[in-house]
């Protein structure tokens, strides 16, 4: 049996898949299963829709979400590194509860997107309570079929349209209201020839002709923004101290590891108690994420003991 090296140990994603198991229960998937030249069941990962069935698969097979579809043009997230930073987060926030993983907490999603990724896996693998923040009308749209597609999604995770396009957390988090964690994933890419550039690699490297390079699109806010994914965290930490009592984790991913420095000094400019980063890898890909919180061990204790009862 082989196995994914570096994934979490919770991660459902370890071995490989099993296509005969996914087709049952996707039998869409059937159409793109074909042979390796070793003589195993895969698909061509080079095929968009290929790609999104397999996700659709892997979603009805280990999370029971039966019904999900994200429109053409948005990005198609790789399941088991999603599942990965809902892991990992998992164990962070285990530590503020004698080490046993919280089964009602409560996250905001930030960017939820149109495959709504983190609140599926999170809810099905802790029974987490998600909101979910989004700027783009058709990502939403989108989202929210998917969770009204699926029962008992729509107790379990509710969405935030945010109307400020350079705001994070501002105008989604209401007075009054309190979360264990933040995550998000934000745009890595600091310009839209940047983002072109990226998927002009990725086009090369699969040896796909000039007319593919599409199927790597992406929304916009999905890929950059102005300064990159420094920028958009730096103003999510900014943002973060107004919140400081009403979250206790925020968290972040990083795909850089270079922009780690930049982000350790406004963290120290806002005056954060504690960072924590969490390193994750899947085979030769590494990444990464930062949570930081401005709650001592102690007020993280009271919260935590106050939540269980």
């Amino acid at each position: 049996m082989t196995t994914k090296p570096g994934l979490h140990p919770r991660n459902r994603h370890q071995n490989r898949y099993d296509f005969n198991a996914l087709q049952q229960d996707c039998p869409e998937l059937t159409a793109f299963v074909r042979q390796s030249p070793a003589g195993e069941a895969t698909i061509d990962f080079a095929d968009p829709a290929a790609v999104k069935t397999l996700n659709k698969a892997l979603l009805a097979h280990h999370y029971q979400v039966k019904n999900w579809d994200i429109p053409d043009g948005f990005l198609c997230p790789p399941v088991p590194g999603r599942a990965d930073y809902v892991h990992h987060l998992a164990d962070l926030l285990a530590q503020d509860h004698n080490d046993v993983v919280p089964r009602n907490a409560t996250v905001l999603d930030i960017g939820v997107g149109a495959n709504c990724i983190y609140p599926l896996i999170g809810h099905h693998e802790y029974g987490w309570r998600f909101t979910g923040s989004e700027v783009n009308d058709e990502a939403l749209k989108s989202a929210n079929a998917i969770i009204l597609a699926n029962p008992g999604l729509n107790k379990a995770i509710r969405l935030r349209r945010q109307k400020t396009p350079d705001a994070i957390l501002n105008g989604i988090i209401h007075k009054n209201e309190y979360y264990d964690a933040v995550m998000c994933n934000p745009p890595f890419h600091d310009s839209q020839a940047s983002a072109a550039a990226s998927s002009e690699r990725k086009r090369r490297n699969l040896g796909l002709k000039e007319s593919a390079q599409l199927n790597f699109g992406g929304q916009q806010q999905e890929l950059w923004c102005d300064g990159g994914e420094v920028a958009f965290i730096t103003t999510l930490i900014k943002e973060s101290k107004a919140f400081a009592r009403q979250v206790t984790w925020f968290t972040s991913l990083v795909s850089k590891g270079d922009n780690l420095p930049d982000l350790y000094r406004a963290l120290q400019q806002a005056g954060v108690v504690k960072v924590v980063k969490v390193e994750m890898s899947q085979g030769q890909k590494q990444s990464r994420f930062i949570a930081w919180t401005f709650q001592d061990d102690a007020q993280r204790a009271r919260r935590a003991s106050t939540a269980s009862r």
